[in-house]
């Protein structure tokens, strides 16, 4: 079925829903916290080389198998060539694992922006407030279906009116918020009891000057597969996002321009999350705090800081969390859509009931995700090392097994069965020539599936030595 195909209207609401996409959780709570640990400025540097290199080749590869084949990621891959139909299954389980616990997450989000709004930041800023709230069993549940709700109210209404309008106007809004955070996170200063004073733009020289000291060649490599893990967080590779994106766009729009915008959209607002929280962390509780990632970041650690901040906590806490709420809505729509067109492609559904489908699969698993901090409570220890519930379970296969294996296989596809030269193509479709020609094909036959290896075996425990 190509319902709704080829009907981005223009390159600005594609750049924007693909960029809506990156710009989600994973930039907001992840990218400081590895930053933070892996150097500083060290990390950003190999993360924007491997944005470079490494994304880009991701990137591209699924932008364009999405154009070429007009298909979802479910059923694009069986028609590129026949038989590797195994790994558009595989692309579709992982949005679907994914949006269960994303939207509960949303509905976290939700709930802080809440206390914010009606002026009751410095309860959330009390020790075991977040833990008393997932321990709840009626209102995260609650929570999550409104934050779902909204979600499939933008799928409902299609590429065009829903995911490409709500993109036009909810990322303007992103950035101005990230602007004005970051802006404000430099301008603060606190001084300790004990007469020490901490400034904004220390924090900032914390994140981005590059801490070599005692630097291996083994803590060296540990930063090179953070700042590779978090491209995938970062760009929506791998969840077959960008390929159910590809697919609207038209033939004769510049893929290559497009796939640069989005790189770079994306790589700002990255560095940016880092702006806002390691700044305001570092002033307020010190290198220590610096270090916090995940939930504890963003409902423990940084509710503090808010409340650090005196009256002018509860505003700008309010304004974070409107800003992080958007980035979960719309990175939230772009998974959802990656498994609605799937259904719609695969099955011959419309858009209604393939969206109704997943939004009843969605809430029933997520309610589970919910329960999974209280009445299905348990704790068992992945092979990564962390102590996990339903959502660390989750996110752990979709995320370090899942995702690993799609881009192996995408790159095995494209560089070595049908070659680069396909990909190549239809970027340069519109007769203009694609950047970076070679070491698209050097990274695609080569260095990526050959790092995207060494990646998996480390998340699966087998890998020691990085």
């Amino acid at each position: 079925m190509n319902e709704n195909r080829n009907s981005f209207k223009g390159s600005i609401g594609f750049v924007l829903a693909a960029a809506g996409s990156a710009v989600g959780l994973g930039n907001i709570w992840r990218f400081p916290y590895l930053a933070a640990k892996d150097g500083g400025g060290l990390f950003l540097v190999i993360y924007i080389v491997l944005a470079l290199t490494f994304g880009f080749t991701l990137l591209t590869t699924e932008i364009a198998i999405g154009r070429k084949t007009k298909q979802s990621p479910l059923t694009a891959y069986s028609k590129l060539k026949s038989k590797w139909k195994p790994l558009g299954i595989i692309a579709c389980i992982v949005p679907i694992m994914i949006f269960p616990y994303y939207v509960t997450i949303g509905g976290w989000v939700l709930k802080y922006l809440l206390v914010y709004i009606t002026g009751n930041g410095h309860a959330a800023a009390q020790d075991g407030y977040f833990s008393g709230f997932i321990g709840q069993t009626a209102e995260p549940i609650i929570m999550m279906l409104v934050f779902t709700i909204i979600v499939a109210f933008i799928i409902f209404r299609g590429v065009n009116s829903g995911i490409e309008s709500s993109s036009k106007i909810i990322m303007p809004l992103l950035i101005v918020l990230v602007l004005g955070v970051s802006v404000y996170s430099l301008t603060i200063s606190y001084t300790d009891i004990d007469g020490t004073t901490r400034t904004g733009l220390q924090g900032l020289g914390a994140y981005v000057i590059p801490n070599m000291k005692g630097i291996t060649v083994k803590q060296f490599c540990t930063v090179l597969m953070d700042a590779m893990g978090q491209l995938f967080y970062s760009l929506s590779v791998a969840m077959g996002i960008m390929i159910a994106y590809g697919s609207y766009v038209s033939d004769d729009a510049n893929l290559g321009k497009s796939i640069n915008q989005i790189e770079l959209f994306d790589t700002i607002v990255a560095f940016l999350a880092g702006v806002m929280i390691i700044p305001a962390v570092f002033v307020f509780m010190g290198r220590d705090g610096m270090t916090a990632s995940g939930p504890s970041l963003m409902f423990v650690s940084l509710p503090k800081v808010f409340d650090s901040m005196g009256f002018a906590g509860n505003v700008i806490g309010a304004i974070f969390f409107a800003m992080v709420f958007f980035a979960a809505l719309t990175s939230a729509v772009s998974i959802m859509e990656a498994i609605v067109s799937s259904f719609m492609d695969e099955f011959k559904l419309n858009r209604n009931k393939a969206t109704a489908i997943e939004t009843v699969i969605g809430i029933a698993v997520a309610v589970i995700v919910c329960l999974g901090y209280n009445k299905l409570l348990f704790d068992i220890k992945l092979p990564n090392g962390v102590h996990a519930q339903v959502l660390d379970i989750m996110d752990y296969v979709s995320n370090n097994v899942l995702m690993p294996i799609v881009s192996i296989g995408t790159c095995i596809l494209i560089g070595w069965i049908l070659k680069p030269k396909t990909v190549i193509d239809e970027v340069e479709k519109t007769g203009i020539k694609m950047g970076r020609k070679g070491l698209y094909t050097v990274m695609v036959k080569w260095v990526a599936p050959i790092l995207l290896f060494l990646l998996l075996l480390k998340s699966l425990g087998i890998l020691t030595i990085i």
